[in-house]
């Protein structure tokens, strides 16, 4: 464990000088050597970061739950806001990240009706209201490229950029929109049916994607979708003790392009709980949590 002295490490990325990049629950960007267990702040969002970026020049996009896409420049911490609304409609809970070598940026809106201190009631409503936004550099506006999302959480590029993906955790499935090709433009299923519900998208070696499962499937909240509409938008106003929660469990996946799975990681009695990313980084993967006040650091299996 590499403790912070803060909570909710909930993305996690290697800078250029190889230290651990994250966001705390109280809006602070830390840097944190791996080796030491060192930890540095180098910025504060004011407001809730949670999906990191590095980018070419050193400076990192931060998806801030309550003030939408941000740039934090290397240098001084300073932090701008690069988008805040698209389509029309403000970011409601800005998530997850990917950058294509052109510059483009491919971001998630998890929800319209929800914001980062219910995520649960959108779970639990199940109504559809996540977005995946694009936006070109040089563009006049943002575009709006995929609706409709279930809890949009995660994205991740392919590796030759042929595609990117985008975490539905809702639907316990990774969509996949086509970006170059015959099929470009057109969106269908890469994963479906996944064993837990699918947080934030990693790019790891050989262009493997690291899928971090929050919690396993729940029972409860499956039977809850098949049920009307206004059962569930009264259930996640009850009190947090009779709503269903993360079980104490870790679980990572990786996979390839083809979607075959390559490495499944998984601690059924974990110390750890609700993981959210999972970053490989010579031969470990160090993992985030919404939760927990500590970076989780696992040896990676050999083949």
């Amino acid at each position: 464990m590499l403790p912070l002295g803060g909570v909710g490490p909930e993305h996690v990325v290697f800078d250029a000088s190889g230290h651990l990049v994250t966001g705390v629950a109280d809006g602070r960007i830390l840097r944190v050597n791996p080796d030491t267990g060192q930890v540095t702040t180098v910025a504060d969002t004011g407001g809730r970061p949670l999906g990191l970026q590095l980018l070419p020049d050193g400076g990192l996009l931060v998806c801030d739950a309550r003030r939408g896409l941000l740039r934090m420049a290397p240098d001084t911490g300073r932090c701008e806001v690069l988008l805040q609304a698209a389509g029309n409609e403000r970011l409601g809970f800005c998530s997850n990240v990917a950058v294509t070598r052109d510059g483009t940026i491919y971001v998630s809106d998890s929800s319209r009706r929800f914001g980062i201190d219910h995520w649960l009631g959108d779970l639990l409503e199940h109504s559809g209201t996540g977005r995946l936004i694009r936006v070109t550099p040089g563009a006049a506006e943002p575009e709006v490229v995929l609706d409709g999302l279930y809890f949009a959480n995660g994205v991740a590029l392919a590796e030759d950029e042929s595609f990117v993906l985008v975490a539905e955790t809702g639907a316990y499935r990774l969509t996949r929109l086509w970006l170059s090709g015959p099929q470009a433009g057109h969106r269908d299923t890469f994963l479906k049916d996944l064993p837990g519900f699918p947080d934030n998208l990693t790019t790891g070696s050989g262009g493997l994607v690291w899928i971090a499962y929050a919690a396993p499937r729940d029972p409860m909240l499956d039977w809850l979708h098949r049920t009307p509409p206004v059962l569930r938008r009264g259930l996640w106003r009850l009190p947090d003790s009779m709503q269903p929660g993360p079980r104490r469990t870790l679980r990572v996946a990786a996979v390839d392009n083809a979607g075959r799975t390559v490495h499944d990681l998984r601690w059924s009695r974990a110390r750890y709980r609700m993981a959210t990313s999972a970053c490989e980084h010579d031969g470990r993967l160090y993992v985030g949590s919404l939760l927990e006040d500590a970076i989780a650091v696992l040896d990676l299996p050999r083949p």
